[in-house]
């Protein structure tokens, strides 16, 4: 069973290995001040930030034959493991 992130954890602590401190196909957020998805769950209530990364999980498992393959499907797996820290954040 997976365990909880802890507080810490899902502020997104600079020595955790969660999917808000990586980024799948390139490093172009990477010198953003502030991680878009991080805007997007400050600005969005906790439901439509569930529905932003739900969706995006949603559009790159849709694409993925079409467009970039295996890159598409990791990027769903990373909207993925950012949606369950969501999740057991808001336990």
């Amino acid at each position: 069973m997976i365990e909880p992130l802890t507080q810490n954890e899902i502020e997104g602590a600079d020595d955790v290995a969660s999917a808000r401190n990586t980024q799948v196909g390139g490093d172009h957020y990477a010198s953003k001040a502030v991680q878009p998805w991080d805007a997007m769950g400050a600005w969005m209530s906790p439901e439509q930030f569930e529905g932003y990364l739900r969706g995006n999980v949603i559009k790159y498992m849709a694409r993925y034959t079409d467009k970039d393959g295996l890159k598409d499907v990791r990027k769903a797996g990373h909207y993925l493991e950012r949606l369950i820290e969501h999740l057991e954040g808001r336990k």
